[in-house]
């Protein structure tokens, strides 16, 4: 699988509580934000059906270090 790169534009508080839930978490901000998508992806695909091609959400999800 590729690995691409996307940048986002993302006001300063919003990143800091991003990075404070994802420390919480045990992750990076990168990484949490992966697994964001992944859950998005998987609540669209539970509703909606799955999405044609050979996307699986649940690869490479690293667990919580909760």
């Amino acid at each position: 699988m590729a690995i691409k790169s996307v940048s986002i534009r993302i006001e300063e508080e919003m990143l800091k509580k991003l990075g404070y839930v994802a420390d919480y978490e045990g992750r990076s901000v990168n990484s949490h934000v992966l697994v964001l998508i992944r859950e998005n992806i998987k609540a669209f695909e539970d509703k909606n059906g799955a999405i044609k091609g050979n996307i699986n959400p649940d690869v490479n999800v690293k667990p919580t270090r909760k």
